[in-house]
């Protein structure tokens, strides 16, 4: 049970937490002694103390050795002030905040109240954050619950979220729930969220965790969570243990939509084409649609990811589908384009357009040019889609005077067509092209054509327009 869910047994102005507080300030180890070892009436007691800086004050000396780690500070101090190992500590007390209550406790609807903003922890929550085994180890040998959360969230969730497996693999052989819900409606499962923390989630589901569970505001699996980290590691242990890659969270995302929606660094994109590339060997669909009927080729062309939006639609995804918002994957992947020409937004446009994807609208080529003026090479594959696209002299007014010398060249081959129709060669292109239709892709590499001509057929850009 969280904090949050119950009252303390001694509050803040109990007359036993001012005596403490009391011999804290000044000192007296007897007369603290005292009030622990017999005054505390349960071993589960939950003790708020007043006391902001009790992680510097050397009169709070318990939470510094666990917070150091230091198993031979920790062992005589426990000995000679503190009779529970389940002592809990307020260490944050601030300003007003609306708080959510149990819906165990309120029903579905819960109850949300005004209150004063608590922080409250335990030695073992402390020590399990911080991956101090031994502190873990000798606590729990004394008694220590490892199931307390009077913060909202467990040892097991402090393990967990800090990647230390050790820790995670005390607590659960000392009892701890592999299940244990936090606050917030998270088991420790779904606080796995680095690649540290594979050790812990191994150990969880050898104790029995659900890799089902669907918890938390946004109704996610754990794997769910694995791929929106891109953990691809994880997800496999997950998919080994029986999740369900199909599986919907509260946005209508499956784990594959979920994968490819995060911006990631780009140390991260080998990784998460893995995880993809492993999810869809194991049935996700392509052409999922969350709630806003963005499909996982939206979102990995609104990532500008040239490697992700192919694989997915070597897989089937739908090059043409449209979200609620009426957006296609080539619209997204030319809102973007210009904010990642390191990227290579023009392989994820030439992707789009050899799987079928139409065209932009022809009086909204304009825009385009705009937005895309410094990605010539998209402007370049896109306008080659068109079998005669009108150039106006009046776009150039589109395209900043920096940008248009920087591309010198492509923008006088550009401009050059308002006054000359495209070559015979351009419309044999678009004539072959359009014969294939959506099989470009696959058609044209097995034409008896040399490879230069192949590039030519599937877009490659050339740097000027003939």
């Amino acid at each position: 049970m969280s904090g949050s869910d119950r009252l303390p047994d001694y509050p803040l102005h109990s007359d036993l937490v001012r005596r403490l507080t009391s011999a804290l300030d000044a000192r007296d180890e007897e007369r603290v002694s005292h009030l622990i070892c017999t005054e505390v009436g349960h071993v589960d007691a939950v003790i708020e103390l007043a006391n902001d800086d009790w992680m510097k004050d050397p009169s709070a000396q318990l939470p510094a050795s666990v917070l150091t780690g230091n198993r031979n500070d920790l062992k005589p101090l426990m000995n000679r002030f503190f009779q529970d190992a389940n002592a809990v500590f307020e260490i944050k007390k601030d300003e007003m905040e609306w708080q959510v209550k149990s819906l165990a406790t309120f029903g579905l609807s819960g109850l949300w109240t005004l209150e004063y903003k608590r922080e409250l922890t335990t030695p073992l929550c402390i020590a399990a954050a911080r991956g101090h085994t031994a502190c873990v180890r000798h606590l729990l040998s004394r008694g220590a619950d490892p199931d307390a959360s009077p913060s909202g969230q467990g040892a097991l969730h402090e393990a967990c979220l800090g990647g230390h497996t050790a820790c995670a693999q005390l607590l659960l052989q000392h009892g701890a729930d592999p299940d244990l819900l936090s606050a917030e409606g998270l088991t420790p499962l779904h606080l796995c969220r680095t690649a540290a923390s594979l050790g812990c989630a191994q150990a969880l589901l050898e104790h029995g965790a659900s890799v089902h569970r669907a918890s938390g505001a946004g109704r996610d699996t754990p794997l769910h969570v694995a791929a929106q980290r891109g953990l691809d590691e994880h997800a496999r242990l997950y998919l080994r243990c029986g999740a369900r890659v199909d599986a919907r969270n509260g946005r209508g995302e499956t784990p594959l939509s979920a994968a490819c929606g995060p911006a990631r660094r780009p140390d991260e994109h080998a990784r998460c084409l893995r995880l993809c590339a492993l999810l869809l060997r194991r049935g996700a669909a392509a052409d999922a649609r969350d709630e806003d009927e963005s499909s996982p080729l939206h979102k990995a062309c609104g990532r500008a990811c040239p490697e992700l939006a192919r694989l997915l639609l070597r897989h089937g995804a739908d090059a043409g589908a449209l979200d609620y918002g009426g957006a296609s994957p080539l619209a997204r992947a030319l809102q973007t384009a210009a904010c990642a020409p390191e990227a290579a937004p023009q392989r994820t446009v030439q992707a789009l357009l050899n799987h079928g994807s139409p065209t932009v609208w022809p009086d909204a080529f304009p825009k385009v040019l705009k937005i895309c003026a410094p990605a010539p090479m998209v402007i370049e594959t896109l306008f080659n889609a068109y079998p005669q696209l009108r150039v106006s002299e009046s776009w150039r007014q589109m395209i900043p005077e920096e940008v248009s010398q920087m591309h010198q060249a492509f923008y006088q081959s550009f401009f050059a067509l308002a006054h000359t129709p495209r070559c015979l060669q351009h419309l044999c292109r678009c004539a072959i092209r359009k014969l294939f239709g959506k099989k470009c892709f696959h058609l044209v590499p097995l034409l008896p054509l040399p490879k230069s001509l192949q590039n030519y057929l599937l877009l490659e850009p050339e740097g000027v327009l003939h």
